[in-house]
């Protein structure tokens, strides 16, 4: 028998107990079929690395995707989670992009909610010293996600007049600090008064920029904000809400504007399962936009899927590179829990009562 020669950091080194727990799903469709499990430890390939997990980003994805609401979704049982942060405790023979002992942040296609991950260390990126573990794990895919559509999609331009949704949420911070450096002039959404503090005292946003959603009036809301950054139209909006609150921000986009939807929070069930009857009248009453309409209003919409950059690895040098230009000061984790409260810590980003990131720490 022939034995794999991989660098291994020894578990008294790395304080590791021998094997991993994960939290799986047999089967998609309710959050109450999460499960912690034993698992056992994969060897990392040629390219590959497998990293002892200290904390894990959770993400919205996480839960439509336990709830089977999310296209990318595995069929049959598997492991939620695209982001983590720890310590490498093993490479793969030949050569490799990360050495044992290196605390780095990363990126799965699944499989995050775990102790240990092998992954192609092309999707891991090394830690800043200053950050904490719980600090990478809040990184990477939030970050990549406001660099793509600022950056790629909607092609921002200095000065230019932006609506940023959700603002005081893991995306929307990162898209303030980025918009911050390009001199856009905001207006942010959030969903509840309780986060504006946030904004105003910490990202330095005017109480005018900021707007606490109401659907009933949200209209008369993006007027006063356009009014307060001194704007007639939104040359950007950043939307990961859709819902009521798409067609008042599509009536304000000034001409050549964009708009970039990479999430559909409207859409988040309350309970352990979907509301099927409740999701199946949304969708049907979701907006809808005319493509004609389009071009004589010289507008874009445009939608993206974070987890297609799992294709596309040979990009994330680059985006990591222009995102610390922009970033320069650690994620906000608003709250940790422990490994095993996956569930509880799920329930709380459902809820819509976080503000920054929620963490998991092993």
């Amino acid at each position: 028998m022939q034995v794999s020669s991989f660098q291994q950091v020894p578990a008294e080194s790395t304080g590791a107990d021998p094997g991993a727990k994960v939290w799986r799903v047999p089967r998609a469709g309710s959050l109450g079929r999460l499960r912690l499990e034993d698992s056992a430890d994969v060897p990392p390939g040629p390219g590959e690395a497998r990293v002892r997990v200290q904390a894990v980003g959770l993400n919205f994805a996480d839960i439509f995707a336990v709830l089977g609401m999310y296209s990318a979704t595995p069929q049959g049982a598997f492991i939620p989670g695209l982001e983590f942060s720890g310590i490498v405790e093993a490479v793969g023979p030949g050569d490799c992009a990360v050495s044992v002992g290196q605390p780095v942040v990363g990126l799965t296609r699944f499989g995050a909610y775990a102790t240990r991950v092998t992954v192609d260390a092309r999707y891991l990126l090394a830690r800043p010293d200053h950050w904490s573990p719980a600090q990478g794990a809040a990184f990477p895919v939030q970050a990549l996600t406001a660099w793509y559509a600022i950056r790629t999609l909607g092609a921002m331009a200095p000065g230019a007049a932006v609506l940023v949704h959700s603002a005081a949420g893991g995306v929307g911070l990162n898209a303030l600090e980025i918009l911050a450096c390009l001199g856009g002039r905001v207006v942010a959404t959030i969903g509840s008064e309780t986060k504006r503090p946030l904004l105003v005292n910490e990202r330095g946003l005017a109480p005018g920029q900021v707007i606490v959603r109401d659907s009933r009036r949200f209209g008369d809301q993006l007027d006063a904000g356009l009014q307060t950054i001194g704007a007639t139209g939104f040359d950007l909006v950043l939307d990961s809400v859709a819902g009521p609150f798409f067609e008042p921000g599509y009536r304000r986009l000034a001409p050549g504007g964009r708009i970039v939807i990479f999430g559909c929070a409207d859409f988040m069930p309350t309970g352990l399962r979907p509301n099927w009857l409740r999701l199946g009248w949304q969708y049907l009453t979701r907006p809808r936009v005319d493509p004609a309409q389009l071009i004589s209003t010289n507008r874009s919409v445009m939608g993206f899927n974070l987890i297609w950059l799992w294709d596309r690895a040979d990009i994330l040098p680059g985006a990591y590179e222009d995102l610390a230009r922009f970033i320069r000061r650690p994620p906000h984790v608003g709250r940790e829990f422990a490994f095993g409260d996956a569930p509880a810590a799920l329930r709380f980003l459902q809820s819509g009562q976080s503000v920054g990131k929620v963490v998991l720490v092993v």
